[in-house]
């Protein structure tokens, strides 16, 4: 399949849509915009999912991704609103890509959308409210996965990065969603790099989100050319059996294990991943959902665990010279923005952003 990026967006125009999205739409445009001037970091303020208050219903903290700009804001890694890369919507053409029409269809039904953003209230609520105060915010996520993905083959030679303030849906596939992810970014992401004709013939995906990446895993069952890593709390949620045989390195972990043997299992089965595979492209997925006091992930990982293990994942890319694409998935504290801007800085500081000034 390949990713029909040249195409404009088949979607209801809004009065809200700017000149910019109108005008990104094209290959050539979406390359000339990935400018060595920008920094490497994908975000636009629609990310953000609003619902007259019924987002509060979830424990996912749907400002996230607008609360870890403004701290990076804050830590002077971003001057200004320009430095970063501004995603379009992805088109609904775009998404029948990997997708089945069936699924897309099933989202202008209220019902299927609550059960997948697992708000029940959604029911009751026009489709119409529900597209573009949720599907819509999670469709630029979705983009901007796959513009991050891009950005990082950009970068030069053992240098190549980049980070979507949002996305890791990765409990959708091409024809089920769940868990707050209604579109399935990690494989769009996949297939745009198997298509881009840049030889990325071996993908790894590392996920470190507390639950089981278990729908990527089932698009990509049997595609020799992907490598999953996958560390997760095996009690919870979403216990998927079938997608497990997908997984190629499972690193199963009971709930509240700590910084030590967490940090200590990463070292150990990612040094193996990385020598067993010898993958030329990293999607690395960075859910904040293992924080110990997190109502859903179970674990017990420090702010600096955390952001240790992203040191770890971008120290290890790094050295062999793997592009990298790090994406936010779960985290349903509101103090995880605060850790997630915290390991970004310290990214920098450490000299693993190479590009950033």
């Amino acid at each position: 399949m390949c990713l029909k990026l040249g195409r404009a967006p088949k979607m209801s125009s809004t009065e809200d849509e700017d000149e910019e999205d109108r005008q990104a739409t094209t290959d050539d445009e979406l390359n000339e915009n990935l400018r060595s001037d920008k920094l490497p970091i994908v975000y636009r303020p629609e990310y953000g999912v609003r619902f007259c208050g019924l987002q509060r219903l979830h424990p996912f903290d749907a400002a996230k991704g607008g609360n870890i700009y403004r701290l990076l804001k804050a830590g002077n890694l971003i001057g200004s609103d320009a430095d970063v890369h501004k995603p379009r919507e992805i088109s609904i053409d775009e998404l029948l890509d990997v997708h089945t029409k069936r699924y897309i269809e099933s989202l202008k039904w209220s019902v299927n959308v609550a059960k997948i953003a697992e708000i029940p209230p959604l029911v009751f609520v026009p489709n119409y409210f529900v597209q573009r105060n949720y599907l819509r915010p999670m469709r630029y996520q979705t983009f901007g996965s796959i513009l991050a993905a891009k950005c990082a083959l950009a970068g030069s030679s053992g240098t190549g990065w980049a980070i979507n303030l949002g996305g890791g849906f990765h409990h959708c596939s091409a024809d089920s969603g769940g868990g707050f992810c209604p579109y399935a970014d990690i494989t769009l992401t996949v297939r745009m790099l198997q298509a881009s004709g840049r030889g990325i013939e071996r993908i790894m995906i590392v996920d470190l989100d507390a639950h089981q990446g278990n729908g990527y895993a089932r698009d990509l069952m049997n595609d020799s050319g992907v490598f999953i890593m996958d560390m997760y709390n095996y009690r919870i949620y979403p216990r998927d059996h079938e997608a497990k045989l997908a997984i190629k390195r499972a690193v199963e972990l009971k709930p509240h294990v700590g910084d030590k043997e967490y940090l200590e299992k990463l070292r150990s089965n990612l040094t193996r991943s990385f020598d067993e595979f010898r993958p030329n492209f990293l999607i690395y997925n960075a859910g904040t959902d293992v924080l110990k006091g997190d109502p859903l992930g179970i674990l017990d990982i420090t702010s600096e665990g955390v952001i240790e293990r992203d040191e770890i994942v971008f120290e290890m890319a790094r050295e062999r010279a793997v592009p990298l694409v790090m994406l936010l998935s779960g985290g349903y504290l509101r103090s995880s923005a605060r850790v997630i801007a915290d390991s970004i800085l310290n990214l920098n500081a450490k000299g693993l952003l190479p590009v950033v000034k």
